[in-house]
């Protein structure tokens, strides 16, 4: 076992009726960039295993402390009495007595997770970074019960099958805005991974974001970097990239090189409704506004070169057209060479996102018109976008039990039907449309997100904006919208068996449920959009496509 670093202080501190055994290691300059937090996870976790990370932020000009929690090392106390309350509050005590009042960086394992999470709400923008070591989040009907001996309330509401989806931990993390590093090991017979998805789906929504793999490790990191100390060193300098830019650093760097006229920015905003990328307004001190399109979550992080070239050919190609309100394309990184994350810097455009019901039947007869005018674009041959790719299959497609359901699968087990090619935007729906103005002077004023733009038949983007509508608006609106489109002058939707195809093509993409789609809208505002009104409205929205295309 590496032997303990002499530069470590330890100290014992009263609190919560125990005495916590505390230890901590100091930057080797008076001004420290930072106080790192450590905490360990549960059962036989405790600060031993993190003395070598302590170690690595006190070599990199942070202060770093570390305790047991009561119950665990050298802490008194009895495990079974102690609580995820009582974590958090014993966090907070030696935090308060001895971190100073600058900059935090918290670092938890496992359970620990839980306790960052209560930590980021409570100490609020004074968190600088946090570091989650294959973390678990937990109902908040367990945050008062002691743990107990395994066989109660405690143990009782863990077991139970999801409860860890209403966690409070998720809603933290999904709006801390600093640099957030998610440690995942190799192999986990602890954490189940969709624990470990939904808390980087929460992570990837304002965080400046890294998933650090370690595909060696298992469930216990806190062992894993006192045996790999090279490891912890490399997840520190992770922690501390642009610590005092909230990890933007290299991307402010960017902006100030493309910003136009060398204007500057006078502050960031984030703009709510994004979900595959972190979208910001940066308004100029010339009063104009561009907007920052990010990709951070890993999966788009490793399509993005494809997916934000793709989007500044279409603005560059749009920039012609008048009858398309697009963004005009300012700069691009497509592959992160200059930026922290794959960027994209377009002009922001006037007018919001609208998802609630006022004018509902004058913005829906915009939305099917300015769909008409999107498919009337003809790129030249060398401009024209990739063919479209299906978000499902018959063999990919997850859906509940039941004859509705087998009926609309077996549908699209098929070749797809004959069609003429035309442009889509391939990803839109009310959410990706602005307006301005109300009663008779609405107008769409923007249409955004062309990543997914391609090449492929006029139903598909029909099929589309059906399958949202439906989902936002309910049973009234769920079947009308191909008849606005073809209202508008639409353009050659197939005969209603092929046209069916594509309907339950997307409808299907989005089982078993489409909570997911939905995220973005919540935001918005529509907090009515629970899994449970969206599960019922796309079997409906599926129902209602059978009765209407069907043989």
């Amino acid at each position: 076992m590496p032997q303990r670093p002499s530069l470590l202080d330890e100290f014992t501190y009263d609190c919560d009726g125990e005495r916590l055994s505390a230890v901590r290691a100091r930057a080797g300059t008076p001004a420290a960039r930072a106080t790192a937090v450590l905490l360990h996870g549960a059962g036989t976790g405790s600060k031993e295993r993190l003395l070598p990370l302590l170690a690595a932020f006190a070599d990199q000009d942070c202060h770093a402390l570390s305790f047991d929690f009561s119950g665990h090392g050298r802490s008194t106390g009895e495990l079974s009495e102690l609580s995820l309350r009582r974590r958090f509050e014993q966090a907070v005590a030696v935090i308060d007595a001895h971190a100073g009042d600058g900059p935090l960086i918290l670092v938890g394992f496992s359970m620990s997770g839980q306790t960052v999470a209560d930590l980021v709400r409570h100490y609020g923008p004074r968190v600088a970074a946090v570091g989650l070591g294959a973390p678990g989040v937990f109902a908040a009907a367990a945050w008062d019960e002691p743990f107990g001996d395994g066989t109660g309330t405690f143990t009782k509401v863990l077991r139970a099958q999801g409860s860890w989806r209403d966690s409070p931990a998720l809603s933290s993390f999904h709006a801390f805005g600093g640099r957030a590093v998610l440690v995942v090991p190799g192999t986990d017979t602890v954490i189940p991974a969709e624990v470990t998805a939904a808390i980087e789906e929460a992570l990837c929504a304002r965080a400046q974001y890294t998933r650090f793999e370690l595909p060696h490790a298992e469930h216990k990191l806190g062992l894993w970097f006192r045996d790999h100390p090279e490891d912890g060193r490399r997840l520190v300098a992770e922690l501390l990239k642009g610590l005092d830019d909230e990890g933007w650093s290299a991307t402010r760097r960017w902006l100030a090189e493309v910003l136009p006229g060398n204007r500057t920015v006078r502050i960031s905003r984030r703009l709510t409704g994004g979900w595959s990328s972190q979208m910001r307004e940066l308004p100029l001190d010339d009063g104009a506004g561009l907007v920052l399109r990010t990709f951070v979550k890993p999966f788009f992080r490793r399509h993005a070169a494809r997916m934000l070239a793709r989007e500044a050919t279409v603005l560059t190609l749009l920039a012609e057209r008048q009858d398309v309100p697009a963004p005009r394309l300012v700069a691009v990184d497509a592959e992160a060479a200059d930026c922290d994350h794959p960027s994209l810097l377009m002009t922001r455009l006037p007018g919001s996102v609208r998802v609630d019901g006022q004018d509902l039947a004058r913005r829906l007869d915009l939305l099917a018109a300015q769909l008409v005018r999107i498919h009337e674009v003809v790129p030249r041959a060398e401009d024209r976008p990739r063919t479209y790719e299906a978000w499902t299959s018959a063999e990919r497609a997850r859906t509940p039990v039941g004859p509705v359901w087998e009926r609309a699968v077996e549908l699209i087990r098929r070749d797809p039907p004959p069609y003429e090619g035309r442009f889509l935007h391939r990803d839109y729906h009310p959410g990706n449309v602005l307006y301005t103005g109300e009663g008779d002077t609405l107008r769409i004023s923007g249409v955004v997100d062309w990543v997914e733009t391609s090449w492929g038949p006029a139903d598909l983007d029909v099929a589309h904006c059906s399958t949202a509508v439906a989902l936002l608006h309910g049973p009234e609106e769920r079947l009308a919208f191909r008849d606005r489109y073809e209202r508008e002058g639409g353009h050659g939707l197939l005969p209603d068996p092929d046209h069916l195809y594509w309907c339950l093509l997307d409808a299907l993409a989005y089982a078993p449920d489409a909570a997911k789609l939905a995220l973005p809208w919540r935001e918005l505002g529509r907090t009515d959009l629970t899994p449970e009104v969206l599960g019922g409205r796309l079997a409906a929205y599926v129902q209602g496509l059978l009765e209407r295309y069907g043989d």
